[in-house]
């Protein structure tokens, strides 16, 4: 259990650049919109 705990302590920190746009709602609202043409592509496409 203390290995994960180390490994946790060791992982990186979000920028606060990442921080900001991790709170803006219209950049996730643009990401979810990207994510979600993808998933509509990959569909018709047939590469799932």
């Amino acid at each position: 259990m203390d290995n994960v705990t180390n490994d946790i302590a060791r992982a990186p920190l979000p920028t606060p650049e990442t921080l900001h746009r991790r709170n803006r709602l219209g950049f996730q609202v643009g990401r979810f919109i990207a994510l979600n043409v993808r998933f509509v592509n990959m569909i018709f496409k047939g590469d799932h």
